[in-house]
């Protein structure tokens, strides 16, 4: 900074003795620039775009509660459960699918054997699907209700007694047999109650035998 009483300096003097100087700055290469055959060949690299690219491999990833099978002692078997919900939902829908498939076919063969009083293919069909749709919606919605009520039966007694074996799968099949037919008598219950059972038992068994 000049002093106030110095004389200014005439400003083409000092452009005229003043010197510049520049810096060398690195320019990118055409070498190395992404031209869009590189897209469309395949050959681009994604490290080249954004650093965070190349982390594939050093990230970590949530692993979600819902793929957890269930921890309760007894339940591994050949059947992987994440708990009772699986249970109730895979069972029902399975049996109920099966038992329209069982009714179908059986209604199949009844309408298929019912005489007529007119030999008519119409005649035929109709009484095919009467039968059909009469045994299938039966059988699928007696099993449903079946698979329902026993799977629920079976998570309270896992549930309370701490595990899951053959013994509280075949308590839980008396109970829902003798509630099923609690209706029809004591005898009709009890005779449920024991075919029920030993199906549920069966199942226990061979879930943990495969």
């Amino acid at each position: 900074m000049s002093s106030p009483g110095a004389a200014p300096q005439d400003p083409t003097s000092v452009l005229q003795n003043a010197t510049f100087t520049r810096r060398d700055v690195p320019t990118a290469s055409s070498d190395n620039a992404v031209t869009a055959s590189d897209f469309l060949l395949g050959s681009f690299d994604p490290a080249r775009l954004h650093p965070m690219a190349g982390l594939e491999d050093k990230l970590d990833y949530l692993l979600l509660e819902d793929d957890k099978t269930s921890d309760l002692p007894g339940s591994g078997t050949a059947i992987p459960s994440r708990g009772w919900s699986d249970d109730l939902c895979y069972g029902t829908g399975t049996l109920y699918l099966s038992g329209l498939a069982l009714g179908g076919v059986w209604g199949l063969r009844e309408g298929a054997r019912r005489p007529l009083a007119v030999s008519n293919t119409r005649l035929r069909i109709n009484s095919i699907l009467n039968s059909v749709t009469r045994r299938g919606t039966f059988i699928g919605n007696s099993a449903g209700v079946l698979a329902l009520v026993y799977n629920g039966v079976n998570s309270v007694i896992d549930q309370t007694r701490g595990k899951h074996d053959t013994v509280g799968s075949m308590a839980a099949g008396a109970v829902t047999g003798a509630l099923y037919k609690s209706t029809a008598g004591v005898k009709p219950a009890l005779a449920a109650a024991t075919l029920i059972s030993a199906l549920a038992g069966a199942w226990s068994y061979v879930k943990r035998t495969v």
